[in-house]
């Protein structure tokens, strides 16, 4: 067992003690960061002469040797170690001799695991934009190919009014605006440097933090040595806004597994984003979809973890932060996946136009539109209600649709319709008059659609 830490103690540490305090089997998923941050801390030491220029120069291409062998599979991080920090360092030591013992001058392993998270984090919050950047350019490509694609809206999941397919879309497309945004927050936030804090109370050493943070592309050092290392709050945030981004999509599956079903028939998935059964030959499954849901739940235990952990630990360092990792690690592969996965899905259905439009005709979608017609023509809205009210019952007692009733048979509900119903009641009308910025109408989702155009060229 490779440690450290020895010096202190008198005998070794229980092998199942050793185990389960050792974190070498998942802190090396950021071993980029930690050799990074470990160059820039060298690199620093050298500047301010605490070590010399040369035995600087020494460690940061010893560093920048173990990342080329590691990333070319010639070194394997090994479990011998009992997390990354040690592996990095014995194997500097390793190859440079003495020399390689300097490079934890002026640092702690507690403000370097913050250092490394940070950077973690701050890497992965660039890839999730990336991929909600991917998956918003294809909601973008639906909402601007379907502006006439018409289908019912829903409240309670029962038929309200129509709308169109691109209108539908764009309620999700805000929603993944507004996930972006936040990724952009956390990011601004989480973004000052650690390292230099210690294990609790910083150093002695004339560490040039200011310096660290710039060599690491932060926007300055953090301001208390104590909240450095026991801060937690960037990765609370971040999970919480992996649940929403989750949450979205869940939101988003569900609604396609219900379109997707033989009642609804408003979407038909790619054969590469279903599955079948094994026993019954007809069934095309939104497997997708399904685990896209499903796997909400996981990402909402990581939150609810993180936040259970962090609720008890009194200031500094607490081992109990270790548990910080795996659950993170773990929901950013998780959402990232989704999120690839769902653009996949989405970018490759097939919708049924006719039976989207046919839906939001055959639901009374439009009876709304028709209260309107008899307000125009003077009606109080109060009495306009009760006469559609009316009306529907008629239709539904009948089987028939709002527009498919004879003129002689609307006049019988109440003599102000006109001929004109039918128009004021198609669902040409029923949305295209709706152009107040944020309804379905052509117009406004024109002006939506080049918000949304300047919005994804500017990220």
């Amino acid at each position: 067992m490779a440690q450290l830490w020895g010096g202190r103690f008198t005998k070794e540490t229980d092998q199942l003690v050793y185990n389960f305090n050792a974190s070498i089997s998942f802190d090396q998923k950021f071993y980029r960061q930690d050799i990074r941050g470990s160059i820039a801390h060298a690199t620093m030491l050298g500047e301010t002469g605490i070590i010399t220029k040369e035995e600087s120069q020494a460690i940061v291409d010893g560093l920048n040797g173990i990342l080329s062998d590691v990333e070319s599979g010639k070194l394997e991080i090994s479990s011998k170690y009992e997390d990354i920090h040690s592996f990095v360092e014995a194997t500097l030591i390793d190859r440079i001799g003495d020399t390689g013992k300097k490079l934890h001058t002026g640092r702690s392993r507690n403000d370097q695991v913050a250092l490394d998270m940070r950077l973690y984090t701050r890497d992965e919050i660039e890839n999730i934009k990336e991929e909600l950047k991917t998956l918003m350019t294809t909601l973008h490509s639906l909402m601007k190919d379907n502006l006439d694609t018409y289908m019912p809206g829903f409240t309670h999941l029962q038929k309200a009014q129509p709308v169109t397919f691109a209108h539908h879309v764009g309620a999700y497309m805000e929603m993944f605006k507004r996930d972006f945004d936040r990724m952009c927050d956390i990011y601004d936030r989480m973004n000052y440097c650690p390292l230099g804090a210690g294990a609790l109370a910083g150093t002695t050493y004339p560490l040039d933090r200011k310096l660290t943070a710039e060599l690491l592309d932060f926007y300055g050092p953090t301001l208390n040595s104590m909240d450095s290392v026991s801060d937690r709050d960037y990765i609370i945030e971040l999970l919480s806004a992996l649940s929403t981004i989750a949450m979205h999509l869940a939101r988003f599956s569900e609604e396609i597994i219900i379109w997707n079903s033989n009642e609804y028939q408003f979407v038909e998935l790619d054969d590469a984003y279903s599955t079948g059964s094994s026993i019954m030959p007809q069934k095309k499954n939104p497997d997708i979809a399904e685990l896209v849901r499903g796997k909400t739940g996981r990402v909402y235990g990581a939150l609810v973890s993180i936040l259970t952990t962090m609720k008890g630990i009194p200031l500094a360092y607490n081992k109990d932060m270790q548990e910080d990792k795996e659950l993170t690690f773990d929901a950013i592969d998780t959402v990232k996946g989704c999120i690839a996965l769902f653009n996949g899905m989405i970018s490759t259905m097939k919708l049924n136009k006719e039976n989207m439009k046919s839906s939001a005709m055959n639901g009374f979608t439009n009876a709304t539109d028709a209260a309107d017609y008899l307000v125009k023509n003077g009606v109080p809205f109060r009495d306009a209600h009760g006469i559609i009210g009316r009306l529907v019952l008629y239709c539904i007692d009948n089987n028939k649709a709002i527009d498919e009733l004879t003129l002689d048979e609307f006049k019988e509900i109440s003599p102000v319709f006109n001929d004109d119903i039918y128009d004021a009641i198609s669902l040409e009308t029923c949305v295209g008059k709706r152009n107040t910025i944020g309804a379905p109408g052509p117009e406004a989702m024109k002006q939506v659609i080049a918000i949304n155009e300047e919005f994804l060229s500017n990220i």
